[in-house]
């Protein structure tokens, strides 16, 4: 098609670079505004300023993403080239190179959606069954002698709950009965594991409590303790179970239903036994206020003794004096009432009665 200059001169406005770039991007914002998105990370760069840029793919197409400094709460895995992740963030553009981005506001690992829906909804079927009801938990011992821990033999959290363990109760007697504490079937293995540690046999005598622990991880790593199968164990079992998975701010399925949840392994390794040396200080405390009160049981006892022995012998002192009493007040009826003195006196009314004719 051949242009004339009548068409020039009837065209349409002429935009600049800018005018174009700025009317797509407020396109993009307000047809799109913030999306989900998922893809492969790759070029990631964190820039001095604090931002950091990464491209989001898959095998058909690309997006350059940002992450403004101070948008997220710092990443608990750093990210690199490969990571597979879901993306939450506003679609605009970078007016300077023409170019459309994401400008990211959530970063989650890919597939923590789907675990996150799934984990959900399984928490309020088991809810609304009762299982996380207080009043269904069961007290914990206060001086457990025997304990079993459900955990992996490799791991850290293990390490950490005997050397403290060791430290605050020596006396304490532990089975470990390991276990994978994820992958796939690693959940039916704990399962199985709870139980064979509540059902004493031959080979071990009954324990006072289960500990459940594993080290950190993401959601994808902790999942198992997110399955069903524990969650139904954990409250099917007689012996008191305490749940150490992860750290401070994870929760799983089998915190919810456990009679207590310890933030850190280390941690229930603190609340599930009494400290060997508070417990020599309380004692020393206890022995000694028992033998300040038997000292002054002891002393105030000889005083009322003594005050006893005192009143007795007033007492005794003043039956005494009456009985003395009496007997000289009969002792003078008797004197004056003696044989020879009645001799005398009928002699003396004999000597006066006039003599007979």
């Amino acid at each position: 098609m051949q242009l004339t200059a009548d068409f020039f001169q009837t065209s349409t406005k002429v935009f600049t670079v800018g005018e174009l770039t700025r009317q797509i991007r407020g396109a993009l914002e307000t047809k799109f505004g913030a999306v989900w998105v998922q893809g492969e990370v790759s070029n990631y760069k964190l820039h001095p300023s604090g931002h950091q840029y990464f491209t989001l793919k898959d095998a058909r197409a690309q997006i350059a993403c940002v992450i403004f400094r101070n948008t997220m709460a710092p990443l608990r895995q750093p990210l690199v080239d490969g990571t597979q992740v879901q993306v939450y963030g506003n679609v605009s553009v970078f007016e300077a190179r023409g170019q459309y981005q994401l400008s990211v506001q959530v970063l989650q690992p890919r597939g923590l959606g789907l675990l996150q829906a799934k984990f959900e909804a399984l928490k309020r079927k088991l809810e609304a069954e009762g299982m996380f009801a207080q009043e269904r938990k069961r007290a914990l011992p206060k001086f457990p002698k025997r304990i079993g821990i459900v955990t992996s033999p490799s791991g850290a959290a293990i390490r950490d709950m005997l050397n403290v363990l060791r430290r605050r109760a020596p006396w304490l007697q532990i089975l470990i009965n390991p276990v994978r504490v994820q992958g796939s079937g690693a959940a039916a293995e704990i399962a199985v594991a709870i139980r064979e540690l509540a059902t004493p046999n031959e080979n071990f005598a009954a324990i006072d409590l289960i500990v459940i622990a594993r080290g950190g991880g993401s959601i994808e790593d902790l999942w198992e303790f997110n399955e069903e199968i524990v969650a139904r164990t954990i409250v099917s079992v007689a012996v008191p179970i305490v749940t150490a998975i992860g750290h401070e701010i994870d929760f799983t399925i089998a915190d919810f239903v456990a009679d207590l949840r310890a933030p850190t392994p280390s941690a229930a390794a603190e609340l599930i036994v009494p400290d060997i040396v508070d417990l020599r200080r309380h004692i020393d405390a206890c022995t000694r206020g028992l033998g300040r009160e038997l000292l002054n049981r002891v002393r105030d006892a000889q005083q009322r003794l003594d005050h006893a022995r005192e009143t007795l012998r007033r007492c005794l002192m003043h039956k005494i004096d009456s009985y003395k009493r009496g007997l000289l007040h009969i002792a003078a009826a008797l004197q004056a009432r003696s044989p020879a003195g009645e001799v005398i006196l009928r002699r003396n009314r004999l000597a006066d009665l006039p003599p007979r004719p």
